[in-house]
């Protein structure tokens, strides 16, 4: 709980309100689908439900929701370029986001709300969630090398950068986008409605206004991967089976193998991880002018079942020597990658046309990682023969450092990482 829950919140004020997907700024086809909004009615009311759809996802933990949280059906992910060179003044921001953050995860209004307030100031929250669940939203930042490198001095932070927060290499084939690459923070928001997703990151724009200002956000939509086990494994949109063998977030050992950071690397960053984002287009229009034979042997398993070439059901292990040299399956297993493990947690996006008539869609691709060095970098090595290629290509980038949880409602965002120079004086 953050320390101003208590308080009297117009969040349990709310009118009751019916909304349907599709509306305000969730737009295009990250909203495809929609979501309808329960009613809401009555002073005081709680709108956390425990779990199951529309629940609450707790905010405070030693690692932060939305890495191995159950998967979510939307994504509203941002990158945003820090404007202020005053360390407090930074500091500030990310306590207030903090507070906030907690806040919209359980289907509260920001500060003392939409309405109700002073006619004669903007109010505190943007309103567009009014009458929603949580929705099971999660809020996830990362801070990005660029961070400490432009900002390092003035936010006395220079030499605090980690190790393992390297700026990626160039990759064969890729061809980035700038305006759609790297970043100072990022804001990873999932939830299983899109508007609640679209409403907690512009509300952190909104308060972060002058300080910081978005560098470029992607929607996405149809999970790519699952963390739930038992869960039915999703499909990308080439019509393949995505993540067969992710990690889930029940597998502890698993996590702590190869997601979680440990003591041996930058001592606020125990308990986070490493994130890779990247956008990675797909040439639909000439997939599907390809055989089925010749899909399955780009992914080296059927299309149907979704299992590895010569066996009868997905989950069998594979035997990589049956596919082709160049199967995606082949080059991507930890086998052949010296046991590089990612956990996934992708989306599909559909941003409309290229203008030549062609759809501009693929995956957006998010990788967590206790190490990019060992995981995201060799894999992506691994894959510069891989015949998936030729149907894809990766147009945007970025890399950051995603600390701890949010210990209780006196910890906040960073904090090991601002508090350090105090410590150390």
């Amino acid at each position: 709980m953050t320390d101003d829950e208590t308080s009297n919140s117009p969040a349990t004020s709310r009118r009751s309100l019916l909304a349907v997907g599709g509306a305000g700024l969730a737009l295009g086809a990250a909203a495809a689908g929609g979501a309808v909004a329960l009613a809401r009615s009555g002073e005081g009311s709680d709108m956390r439900p425990a779990g199951g759809a529309g629940g609450a996802v707790p905010f405070h933990g030693a690692h932060q929701a939305g890495i191995a949280t159950a998967v979510q059906d939307r994504l509203h992910f941002a990158a945003f370029d820090v404007k202020t060179t005053d360390r407090e003044e930074f500091v500030r921001l990310l306590k207030d986001w903090t507070k906030a953050a907690a806040r919209m995860t359980e289907g509260r209004a920001v500060g003392e709300g939409a309405y109700g307030g002073l006619v004669e100031a903007p109010p505190d929250d943007t309103g567009e969630a009014l009458g929603l669940q949580p929705s099971r939203l999660t809020l996830t930042i990362g801070f990005g090398p660029s961070l400490f490198e432009k900002h390092g001095k003035a936010l006395g932070i220079a030499d605090k950068r980690p190790d393992a927060l390297v700026d990626l290499p160039k990759f064969p084939g890729e061809n980035l986008e700038r305006t759609r690459s790297g970043g100072d923070l990022c804001v990873q928001a999932c939830a299983d409605d899109p508007q609640v997703a679209v409403h907690a990151i512009r509300n952190l724009a909104r308060i972060g206004m002058g300080k910081v200002a978005i560098r470029w956000s992607q929607l996405g939509f149809g999970k790519t991967s699952s963390t739930t086990p038992d869960a039915q494994t999703p499909r990308n949109l080439m019509g393949f089976k995505d993540g067969t063998r992710n990690i889930a977030g029940t597998e502890k050992g698993r996590l702590d193998k190869h997601v979680w950071v440990d003591a041996a690397d930058a001592g606020w960053m125990k308990g986070g991880s490493y994130l890779v984002a990247r956008r990675i287009r797909m040439n639909i229009e000439t997939w599907d002018r390809t055989s089925l034979q010749e899909q399955e042997d780009v992914f080296g398993r059927d299309k149907g079942e979704g299992a590895p070439v010569g066996r009868a059901k997905e989950r069998d292990e594979p035997f990589l020597k049956a596919m082709k040299p160049d199967a995606h399956v082949r080059l991507a297993h930890p086998d052949t990658n010296q046991g590089a493990t990612l956990l996934r947690r992708g989306y599909s996006f559909t941003d409309g046309t290229d203008g030549l008539g062609r759809l501009d869609a693929g995956l957006f691709f998010l990788a967590y990682q206790k190490d990019v060095r060992k995981g995201f970098i060799p894999v992506q090595r691994s894959l510069a023969t891989d015949a998936l290629n030729e149907y894809i290509q990766h147009v945007g980038s970025a890399v950051f450092a995603v600390p701890p949880g949010v210990r209780d409602g006196s910890d906040w965002w960073g904090r090991g990482l601002f508090e350090q120079k105090q410590k150390e004086a």
